[in-house]
This record gives structure tokens, sequence and C-alpha cells, in this order.
């Protein structure tokens, strides 16, 4: 079993900037792409960003490109999310998900973290 652990949610201000991290329980983080996902109230789970295991792929929301970069740091089991220029609408939980291929993470099963949430205030 694989534990997800999101964190570095807060709460800024619109044009403000977060770093999101995700860990896992077990050193195992360099075997899997990684995808971030945000729940908002109301809304279904929507893919936000990923990275292949190597991070030679990256993909992007149209809503977060040019704002958004995910990153990792596989020695430190360690995936990124650096938020900036953050808007209201980007309020949400946001989970960090393991997946076999970038291509395939926003269908396919993977191990879940519980969300760290994050509110932009206007």
């Amino acid at each position: 079993q694989v534990q997800l652990v999101e964190s570095g949610g807060g709460s800024v201000q619109a044009g403000g900037s977060l770093r999101l991290s995700c860990t896992a329980s077990r050193s195992i983080l360099s075997l899997y792409a990684i995808a971030w996902f945000l729940q908002a109230p109301g809304r279904d789970r929507e893919f936000v960003a990923a990275i292949s295991r190597l991070s030679e792929t990256t993909e992007y929301a149209d809503s977060v490109k040019g704002r958004f970069t995910i990153s990792r740091d596989n020695a430190n089991n360690t995936v990124y999310l650096q938020m900036n220029s953050l808007k209201p609408e980007d309020t949400a939980v946001y989970l960090c998900k393991t997946g076999i291929r970038v291509g395939t993470i926003r269908t396919s099963p993977g191990y879940w973290g519980q969300g760290t949430q994050v509110t932009v205030s206007s």
C-alpha cells in the first residue's frame, strides 16, 4: 500500500503564489508518473498537471498553463506544484496521484493522497 501526503496549501490573495508538495510513505515515487488534480465544491475532480518518472514529459490543463509548474526530486521522494498568479477560481483541494504514464494518468487507477486546501481570495 502506498500512502501519498500533500502539503503546502494555504490561503493567499489573488496574484500570490504557493508551492505544493507530494511525498509518499515509502521511497517509491520515482517508480511512478505523478499527477495533480483539484477538487472544488460542486465540481468534478479536474486534472491539473502531470510529470513522467524522469521528468522528460509534463502536461498541464489549459487553465493553468503558464502559471503552474510541476517538477520532481526523486532523490527526495517529492513532487512539487509551483502555483503562481493564483486566481480565486483556483480555490480547491489539491490531490496528487500515481500513474504509469502521463498519457493515461487522468483515467488510470492509482494511489491518491488526501489533499491540501488552497484558498485564493480576491
